[in-house]
């Protein structure tokens, strides 16, 4: 089954009216690009997962009082899934773990393989770290979650060339902490101008 925007708005409205294999469908279409969001702005798999799977308690507890209002469902979840990963952030405040990341991605790995894949963790990690939070926000939901620009728009209540101009400049930003050469091709370029214009 093709699940576009008016049959996951049809599914909305049979899981509203109770329909739990309906609402099953919509966790089977989002759960991995929300997994996927969640865990780039977590980075612990374990709490990717504890905040996927609350991102959907909230979503069937909010199921009733849903209404489309102009952004279809899939935006309204990245919504939530945003929020719910902004509440996490302010409470635990966690940072990357790259030592788990690094140790998991080193487990068949030689000595020397693992010391360049730490490094080229940690090389990641400040450069990520020197993207505003918008930038990241835009990078995790088109890149991590998948979303089309005018989605991560809806997302993050912006514009969709403020959003392509966030994603032109964060690429722009790691590209130049991570000493990357070569040009930009020209959609991003045509992103970051629309960007400025939409401020």
């Amino acid at each position: 089954m093709t699940v576009d925007d008016a049959a996951i708005e049809r599914l909305v409205k049979e899981a509203q009216a109770g329909d739990a294999w309906a609402f099953g469908l919509i966790f089977d279409h989002f759960h991995l690009p929300v997994y996927r969001y969640i865990a780039s702005r977590v980075h612990r798999p374990a709490d990717a997962e504890d905040l996927t799977q609350l991102v959907f308690v909230k979503a069937l507890e909010a199921l009733p009082r849903y209404e489309a209002r102009g952004i279809p469902f899939g935006g309204w979840l990245f919504r939530l899934a945003r929020n719910t990963v902004i509440d996490h952030v302010r409470t635990r405040h966690d940072h990357a773990d790259l030592d788990a990341i690094a140790a998991h991605a080193g487990r068949d790995a030689g000595p020397d393989e693992v010391t360049v894949a730490r490094q080229e963790l940690d090389e990641v990690g400040a450069a990520l770290a020197v993207l505003t939070d918008e930038q990241r926000d835009a990078i995790a939901l088109r890149f991590f979650a998948g979303l089309s620009a005018r989605e991560a728009a809806e997302v993050m209540g912006k514009q969709e060339g403020t959003v392509r101009g966030l994603q032109f400049r964060a690429i722009a930003a790691l590209r130049r902490q991570l000493g990357i050469d070569g040009p930009i091709d020209a959609e991003h370029r045509g992103a970051a101008r629309s960007g400025r214009r939409d401020r």
